[in-house]
């Protein structure tokens, strides 16, 4: 998926969907530290994929539990394409 941000596309990969609204994206022109969105229901959270912690943003706890859980299981990969963008 690409959204447009003056002359530049970001490209937006996602990479987990649950509960039918929530995403878990990694963008690939994105900003250090390395981390990823979750987006959807309203929300725009940004979790560390250091520390699995959420740096930004605010959503429900249960939401955020489920997040963090699958980052923390998928963070190697996570880390690893992170780097393949953003060398």
């Amino acid at each position: 998926m690409y959204r447009q941000f003056g002359d530049i596309f970001e490209c937006m990969s996602t990479k987990h969907r649950f509960r039918d609204k929530y995403r878990i994206e990694l963008r690939e022109r994105d900003h250090l530290p390395p981390h990823v969105h979750l987006t959807g229901g309203g929300v725009d959270v940004v979790i560390s994929l250091e520390s699995v912690a959420v740096t930004q943003g605010k959503a429900p706890a249960k939401v955020v539990q489920e997040a963090l859980a699958w980052v923390a299981a998928n963070q190697a990969d996570l880390l690893k394409e992170w780097m393949k963008w953003h060398r």
